[in-house]
């Protein structure tokens, strides 16, 4: 059974990765009306790997025979200023998760629990690739610095994006 700190920071944990689904969504439709659907895409299916990622955290919790609390999950904001603007904020959105997942290991170490930590894990290193996924492109956004083609070109580049298999997000 796991301490009631770190059960309530891993139920917390599930709520954030369900907003990032919404964020991501949110994005996704954002790009449709902007008439670029491999950006919306590449949001979707990021939607799907949060989706994955709170799953993950629901069964842990089954597993240890803890409870989950799902609570509600805020709603995103739906319009961005540019594509560099939207994933930029998508960049910082996963800085603070990073930041969310090292505080529950470092809750994790302090209540000795040893088992979370192993299966927190694996989100520390899901964490550096989100990242460095969504850094790529935002990188790539300030090379084209909104020149139309440029754009045109990225958006078919992220509309090839597909999901992980099952158990690989």
């Amino acid at each position: 059974m796991l301490t009631k700190k770190v059960q309530k920071a891993l139920n917390d944990q599930i709520n954030a990765e369900l907003y990032s689904a919404y964020l991501y969504l949110s994005m996704s439709n954002w790009f449709v009306q902007e008439n670029l659907p491999g950006m919306a895409n590449w949001m979707k299916v990021q939607a799907s790997e949060e989706q994955g990622h709170a799953m993950r955290i629901y069964d842990y919790l089954q597993s240890r025979n803890s409870e989950v609390v799902l609570e509600k999950v805020e709603g995103p904001p739906a319009k961005w200023s540019s594509p560099p603007a939207a994933f930029e904020a998508a960049f910082q959105h996963e800085q603070k998760i990073t930041g969310m997942i090292n505080d529950i290991v470092d809750l994790a170490l302090a209540e000795r629990d040893h088992a979370t930590v192993s299966f927190l894990n694996w989100f520390v290193d899901e964490q550096v690739e989100e990242e460095a996924s969504v850094l790529e492109v935002v990188d790539k956004l300030k090379m084209v610095k909104g020149h139309a083609g440029s754009i045109f070109l990225l958006d078919q580049e992220l509309g090839q994006r597909v999901p992980e298999p099952e158990g690989q997000e």
